[in-house]
Order: structure tokens, then C-alpha cells, then sequence
């Protein structure tokens, strides 16, 4: 596994790659960032460079969809749902409700929510384009002002 620790205008960001595919991003200090990637450093990789340049682009507002290949490892439920979320166009935004329409099963309110909860790839994955039923903002793995500043990003 490579890593890369990326600074970001958000804090830094741990991200993991394995065989060409980014398999993890996550915050530094965010709730749901693993331990093994708090000791990180620069990889060379061609893929972490690839998101890198990416990452660089999308927080200077010139990029709105990720190319780099993904492979987060999830259940078949949860990959469901984070394949659907990366349908939800740069600078909007779905409910919980929605996002569990748009996977074929709109009882799972709150399965979904807990597949957002475990999005191992937060940014590119953009769980942060979800919000509850009532349009205000709830949950985020990097906390809700990282969530509110993703979102305001987004609109520009």
C-alpha cells in the first residue's frame, strides 16, 4: 500500500492507494480516520500523484469530476451506495431519502446513512452532497464545517 498526507485548505488529508486505485482519503482528525494512516508520508505513485494534481485542481475550483480509478472496500449494500453517490453532480445536493431511492430500496434511510458514515474515499465519494430531509446539514466524517466548506466550494 502507498500513501500520500496532502494539505489541503481543509486540514491534511491521509490518502492510501493499492495496485492503481485510491482505497482510502480520509481526515486528520476527522472521526473516521484509521490509525495506520496517521503515519504517513509522500509515496511516488502515479495514482496518488494523478489525485494529487486532482485534488490541487478541485480546490482551486477548476475541477468538478475525478478520474482517478477507486477501489473502496465495503459490503455489496454499501458499494451500492457510494457507486450512486458519485452520480450526484458537483454543487448539488440529495437527501438521505433520495440517495436510498436512487439505489432501488427507499426503506434504507438509514442504511444509507450509515454507508455515508463509512465512505472510505470522503471528497471524490461525495458523501458531503448529502443532507437531511429538511436541508440542513447532518453528519460528516470530517466534521460539518469541513462539510459546509465542501458544500459553499461546490456553488462557487
Amino acid at each position: 500500500m502507498e500513501t500520500l498526507k496532502y494539505a489541503s485548505p481543509i486540514g491534511n488529508l491521509f490518502i492510501s492507494a493499492a495496485d492503481g486505485f485510491i482505497t482510502q482519503l480520509y481526515f486528520e482528525g476527522g472521526i473516521t480516520t484509521p490509525p495506520t494512516l496517521q503515519e504517513t508520508s509522500t509515496a511516488d505513485s502515479k495514482v496518488l500523484q494523478k489525485l494529487k494534481q486532482e485534488l490541487d485542481a478541485y480546490f482551486a475550483g477548476t475541477l468538478k469530476e475525478f478520474t482517478v480509478p477507486l477501489r473502496p472496500a465495503g459490503t455489496q449494500f454499501r458499494t451500492k451506495v457510494w457507486e450512486a453517490l458519485q452520480t450526484v453532480p458537483y454543487g448539488e445536493t440529495i437527501s438521505y431519502k433520495e440517495l436510498a431511492n436512487r439505489i432501488g430500496n427507499p426503506k434504507a434511510i438509514r442504511a444509507v446513512g450509515g454507508a455515508n458514515h463509512h465512505n472510505p474515499i470522503s471528497i471524490i465519494i461525495p458523501c458531503h452532497r448529502v443532507i437531511g430531509a429538511s436541508g440542513k446539514l447532518v453528519g460528516y466524517g470530517g466534521g460539518l464545517n469541513v462539510k459546509e466548506f465542501l458544500l459553499e466550494h461546490e456553488k462557487k
